[in-house]
């Protein structure tokens, strides 16, 4: 059985999820796989050749977790919660293409093709749709550990193409089909900064909330007009006041760029389109850099050699502090991603790809 996923990219609602507003995101050409199959003991072995190494266990001891982020014990335990059962143990190999480390959710991909690995293996398999894997994904991810991230990369992964979630006040995910040209994405080669960017992005934006929710009850980070955002310049600093003031633009800004990809699936995309959602990409982009200070100074180069080699927008993905960055090159895709790569960036020419699949 070989199974694999799409890494993804956020188009819109970069950083907003935590704080239950909708995100877009998109697969991408780039992938990770399981190809294996039973063994005749009880023994989980799984060769990693992309890392050097394998993970070799039991199926009966997936509890306790032996490692930080143990991703394969934990999959297994929440799909036996499932109802998933197993007499057998497996053989698999890992391998992928998608960047590690670096913003594009090769764990959320690498989890998702696991657990169906897992179903589909099992003794009665259950044929879990895309969107349950993405539930049992950030079960095994993000619950199992305590960790702070969203389900954005778990769905997207999952389920693939583009779509809209919402996790608030209940999960709520929508696949949309817009014509989309090519992207490049580009690897800084930086390691990310993903829990000081949280402590900044999440946490510091928790707490610009509950001053403003006390100052004003009527303030909701959903439905508060941008226009009154100077009301509160008097109770916020002025770096608390930018965090505030970009959360609600770049709230807006996932408004339109839906509205936008809804329009496009209806109607041929246009060099009319590929503008208007290559700029405001980019003005998502100058949030992260200005306010929520995503970027970093490498970034920012590979961003400017991108749109001066022909790219029509673009932004940093995933948590940041370094990792990729993607631009919109529905043409000069090439061009772009010399560019990239002559500021020291690795760059991935990518479209927009399916979702989990079997491919054998």
């Amino acid at each position: 059985m070989r199974i694999s996923t799409p890494g993804r990219i956020c188009f819109f609602g970069e950083h907003q999820d935590y704080l239950g507003l909708p995100v877009i995101a998109a697969a991408i050409s780039r992938r990770i796989s399981v190809d294996g199959g039973y063994r005749d003991d009880q023994k989980v072995i799984l060769h990693l050749p992309d890392l050097g190494t394998q993970e070799a266990f039991s199926l009966d001891t997936t509890f306790p977790y032996v490692k930080p982020r143990d991703y394969f014990r934990s999959t297994i335990n929440v799909v036996k919660r499932k109802g998933l059962t197993f007499s057998k143990g497996f053989e698999a190999t890992i391998h992928g293409n998608i960047p590690i480390n670096s913003g594009t959710s090769s764990s959320s991909a690498l989890i998702v093709s696991w657990a169906k690995f897992l179903d589909q293996l099992s003794d009665k398999p259950l044929n879990f749709s895309k969107k349950e894997l993405g539930e049992i994904a950030n079960a095994a991810e993000v619950l199992e550990f305590g960790e702070p991230g969203g389900m954005m990369d778990n769905y997207s992964t999952a389920i693939g193409n583009v779509i809209y979630l919402e996790s608030t006040p209940v999960i709520k995910v929508e696949a949309l089909t817009p014509k989309l040209g090519t992207f490049v994405l580009g690897d800084s080669l930086e390691p990310k900064d993903t829990l000081g960017i949280i402590a900044r992005c999440r946490y510091g934006m928790e707490d610009v909330i509950r001053i403003v929710t006390d100052y004003d009850p009527s303030f909701s980070i959903f439905t508060t007009p941008i226009e009154k955002v100077s009301d509160y310049k008097s109770i916020l600093s002025a770096d608390q006041l930018g965090l505030l003031k970009a959360n609600i633009e770049d709230r807006d800004i996932l408004v339109e760029g839906k509205a936008l990809l809804i329009d496009s699936a209806e109607d041929h995309a246009s060099q009319h389109f590929d503008k208007q959602f290559g700029g405001l990409l980019y003005k998502h982009y100058e949030n992260l850099r200005d306010h929520k200070r995503t970027s970093t100074p490498k970034i920012e180069r590979m961003m400017n050699a991108a749109l001066g080699a022909g790219a029509l927008g673009g932004k940093i993905n995933g948590s940041g502090g370094g990792g990729c960055m993607f631009a919109y090159a529905p043409t000069h895709a090439e061009e772009v991603a010399a560019a990239i790569e002559r500021e020291g960036g690795k760059s991935y020419i990518i479209t927009v790809d399916e979702g989990t699949r079997v491919e054998g």
